[in-house]
């Protein structure tokens, strides 16, 4: 396998901590994002939306971050990353699209360069935009934790004590909101997932820092 990443892509950072959790090996093709090399003629072949991660297996290349961790469920089933009951996988998939459907897309890369370099929003808006749809996205997942608590218990991450597929979308979303300053304050249940995700080796091994493209 090999997985074309950005170290500090959050969608590229999801799939590295499903890898790693199921301990699957894999060579590491870094894509520089703020270079432009997504639209380069060699990547712009191999991926049709010019957007990392991809995961290419056995010469084909698998786009977006949870059908890759899908596809990763479906042929390295353990551990797993879905729980085995229907309406247990639907809640997790659902936090899991909170976070990757509903906080990213507003405020991925190309969103806030276009922000900045065609509508001629300045620094100060483009962070307030950002701050203002990540805390409310995160304030959902701090309500669908909630209920998720108040139907099955205490749990130390997401869903239970075992890392799923909303881990893996919970710790790099965390991650960005860090690196912008968005106010975590009064979401005890959201950040107490992130830092029991975080406690985890795997996690850990899969950090941006820990990429071979990591820049300071």
């Amino acid at each position: 396998m090999k997985l074309y990443s950005y170290f500090r892509s959050s969608a590229s950072y999801r799939v590295r901590i499903a890898l790693a959790l199921k301990g699957i090996p894999y060579a590491y093709m870094p894509i520089h994002l703020v270079k432009g090399e997504q639209r380069g003629d060699a990547f712009a072949a191999l991926s049709a939306d010019r957007l990392v991660p991809v995961l290419e297996v056995d010469g084909v290349a698998l786009s977006q971050s949870l059908a890759i961790i899908e596809y990763l469920e479906e042929t390295h089933p353990e551990p797993r990353l879905l729980p085995s009951e229907p309406l247990a996988r639907a809640q997790v998939r659902a936090l899991a699209q909170t976070i990757a459907c509903e906080i990213h897309p507003v405020n991925n890369l190309r969103v806030l360069k276009y922000l900045s370099q065609e509508l001629r929003v300045d620094d100060a808006a483009k962070t307030g935009w950002y701050r203002h749809w990540c805390r409310s996205g995160l304030e959902a997942v701090e309500r669908q934790l909630a209920q998720l608590r108040a139907a099955h218990g205490p749990a130390a991450l997401c869903f239970g004590d075992r890392p799923t597929l909303a881990d893996c979308c919970l710790v790099p979303q965390i991650f960005n909101a860090q690196r912008f300053s968005v106010d975590l304050s009064g979401l005890p249940l959201t950040m107490a997932a992130y830092e029991a995700g975080m406690a985890l080796p795997a996690v850990q091994r899969a950090q941006p820092s820990a990429c071979p493209d990591a820049e300071g």
